[in-house]
């Protein structure tokens, strides 16, 4: 009986060799063990058999064949790879007995059998490789065997051509330290070039001790050192950009779930990159202030203004929890009623939208803003108190947490403003010749056209933010997600009334002359201000003058508190009414049919078409063709609220034949109707 060969340990679990077959561990009792047996259940070995075999043998490791890591050879040369693979066959044959490619009821050469040993089986293949010509000793094939079972194939592939080098080649750890330092000075600094960054780094390194001093390299190593540790950083570029990026976020950013409208809202200013004429007839730069729905996307307001103050912050709240109307001009297919938007819903709670825009009447309830002084001030956060918003500052030096406000007035810049005359570009380098030349917008008629590239262009605009987390390759526009979460999550907007929008208004105080008041060279006068004129408010703190309360961006008309009365608003409009164009004439919408189909894409893609081209034409000086007399019976229904421009009664239905011969006396006998009035209540309406 042969010497038994004791093994450290047999457990349930482990697979041993026995009589030429791998088996499996079932049981271990005190005197047998119970092994795995083919097509047999099981069979019961006892102890002393199992030691004395002269095959048996504990496997460390199940044999297994590692799947090739693919994706990893890639990187190898073919030369290599075919070799490794070349290897792997004949070290397949030394681990099973037969190679990979052997046919079925192949049977195994006597030299690999499982009688023999794993070291006879590689003095076998070792043998077999060099008298086929490759001379190879059985300890390369134990050598290349223990390589391939931890890890595969690409264990048995030639790293030298793949070899990895140091990440900065051989530039000294301190140079490295040293220009990283310099780096970091240069965070909150002015934009230097690179070569101060090199200076400053011989600088650190002569501080540092003698016996951790290195030399500096030649200055192209420490360029290219330089360009690898700068990468991303913008250290010789934007000084914004580069704050950002060094005082952001060092760990994953979280994700603040936002599932109905207004639940977040973002707010911000920027320039804006086009010349303007202003009210005194100088053209300038105007600043751009909008805010954002994070669920829906939707720009619920943006207003255009020479600085930025606080109650254009106000203003635009109040813009955005009131109903966009419809103007003069613009296209029928902005309608609300043809939009994806609920408008019948929408329509029961408010009659104020019959003749609204497609654009969604959000009320925030958080409004993420930055520390300007505009949006901490003591009127916008009156306001925001006022109607139970939380303002939300963001921390210092981080634009990221209003991200979504920042890219819309980036795309501003390229989806409007750059189809503009008198485009300035976004730097001093990116600016063109001679553009004071050019025929600009005044101001007024530059937020018209910005209100209406909003409700025709940005609403109906696909967001890749706005994607179906079901079907992420659908996306929505502004407005089809504002639908999809009012069916998710009962979303109902409560619009300010009449009385709180004028509340919202920034206030003047003025006197009551008999001609009427004059704010800002523009006079405005009615009926209901004739107890008012020349006399004392009673309110002592302002000498006696009334509080005017008006929207800087609609020039049409303004309010004046009766402080003599129940303080109730009494409206006021411009006496030059009827010789400029109107921001509020939904009247002209009238005489279109309700039962209008919703609006294709089409026919919003036919209206940014032109209203992309109006803009880039300029305001016209020519005499424009004389409308229709179906157009200037529409015209004399608004006459109050100003003169129609041909464009604002394109969507006028053709004249009937019995109506041909009408006289142009019947214009006149059409009793004129006012303007939008905010103070009415629409529910008073008979």
């Amino acid at each position: 009986m042969g010497r038994m060969k004791r093994p450290g340990r047999v457990a349930v679990g482990d697979r041993v060799r026995f009589e030429g077959r791998i088996r499996g561990v079932l049981a271990v009792a005190a005197q047998a063990v119970t092994l795995t047996d083919g097509e047999e259940p099981y069979l019961v070995v006892p102890l002393l058999e199992l030691f004395a075999a002269a095959d048996f043998e504990v496997m460390t490791s199940p044999v297994r064949m590692p799947l090739p890591a693919t994706s990893l050879l890639e990187a190898f040369p073919a030369r290599e790879v075919d070799k490794a693979l070349w290897w792997e066959g004949h070290i397949l044959e030394v681990l099973h007995g037969l190679p990979p490619d052997a046919e079925p009821g192949t049977t195994v050469r006597p030299e690999y059998g499982p009688e023999r040993s794993l070291t006879a089986r590689q003095r076998a293949k070792a043998a077999e490789l060099t008298a086929a010509g490759h001379k190879v000793s059985a300890s390369t094939v134990a050598h290349r065997r223990r390589r391939y079972q931890e890890r595969g194939v690409l264990g048995l592939a030639d790293h030298r051509p793949v070899r990895r080098t140091a990440e900065f080649g051989e530039v000294d750890d301190a140079v490295v330290a040293a220009m990283r330092q310099a780096i970091k000075e240069a965070v909150d600094a002015s934009t230097r070039t690179g070569t101060f960054i090199l200076w400053r780094t011989g600088e650190i390194l002569k501080e540092t001790p003698d016996r951790q001093r290195a030399g500096l390299p030649s200055q192209r190593t420490l360029y290219r050192l330089l360009a690898k540790l700068t990468s991303g950083t913008h250290t010789t570029g934007s000084a914004v950009t580069r704050r950002s990026r060094a005082h952001g976020a060092t760990t994953p950013h979280g994700e603040l779930p936002v599932l109905a409208p207004g639940e977040v809202m973002q707010i911000d200013s920027t320039p804006l990159d086009v010349l303007v004429l202003l009210d005194n007839g100088v053209t300038g730069r105007v600043e751009l202030t909008a805010m954002i729905d994070v669920a829906t996307r939707t720009l619920t307001a943006a207003v255009l203004r020479p600085t930025t103050k606080a109650v254009d912050a106000s203003v635009l709240l109040a813009r955005t929890v009131t109903p966009e109307l419809m103007r003069p001009g613009w296209s029928d297919a902005l309608r609300m009623s043809r939009s994806v938007l609920p408008h019948r819903r929408l329509l029961a709670l408010d009659e104020r939208l019959a003749h609204a825009a497609a654009r969604p009447v959000i009320v925030p309830e958080v409004i993420v803003c930055d520390h300007g002084k505009a949006f901490l001030s003591r009127n916008f956060v009156s306001s925001c108190r006022f109607l139970e918003i939380e303002v939300q500052p963001a921390h210092q030096g981080s634009p990221f947490e209003k991200g979504h406000i920042e890219k819309m007035l980036g795309s501003v810049a390229t989806l409007f403003a750059q189809f503009l005359p008198a485009y300035t570009g976004r730097s001093v380098e990116h600016r063109g010749r001679h553009l004071e030349r050019e025929r600009v917008w005044s101001l007024l008629e530059l937020q018209e056209l910005l209100d209406e590239w909003i409700v025709a262009k940005w609403q109906n605009r696909k967001h890749d933010g706005l994607r179906d987390p079901v079907h992420p390759g659908r996306l929505f526009t502004p407005n089809e997600k504002y639908a999809a979460l009012v069916e998710a999550c009962g979303y109902v907007p409560v619009a300010l009334s009449g009385d709180d929008y004028v509340e919202l208004l920034p206030a003047e105080w003025r006197v009551v002359n008999e001609y009427g008041i004059r704010i800002k060279n523009r006079t405005y006068d009615s009926r209901a201000l004739g107890p008012m004129r020349r006399q004392n408010s009673g309110v002592r703190a302002k000498r006696g003058l009334w509080e005017v309360h008006r929207d800087p961006y609609d020039v049409s008309r303004i309010w004046v508190r009766n402080h003599r009365g129940d303080n109730e608003w009494v409206p006021a409009t411009w006496k030059h009414l009827n010789r400029a164009p109107v921001p509020f004439g939904d009247l002209a919408w009238d005489h279109v049919s309700h039962q209008l189909p919703r609006a294709t894409e089409a026919e919003i893609a036919d209206a940014v078409a032109a209203l992309l081209t109006r803009a880039h034409d300029g305001p016209q000086t020519g005499q424009d063709p004389q409308p229709g007399k179906r157009d200037r019976r529409v015209a004399a229904r608004t006459k109050a609220a100003g003169p129609l421009t041909p464009a604002s009664v394109a969507g006028a239905q053709a004249e009937p034949e019995d109506e041909a011969d009408e006289s142009e006396e019947s214009v006149a006998e059409v009793i004129p109707l006012g303007l939008f009035d905010p103070l009415e209540d629409p529910w008073k309406r008979s």
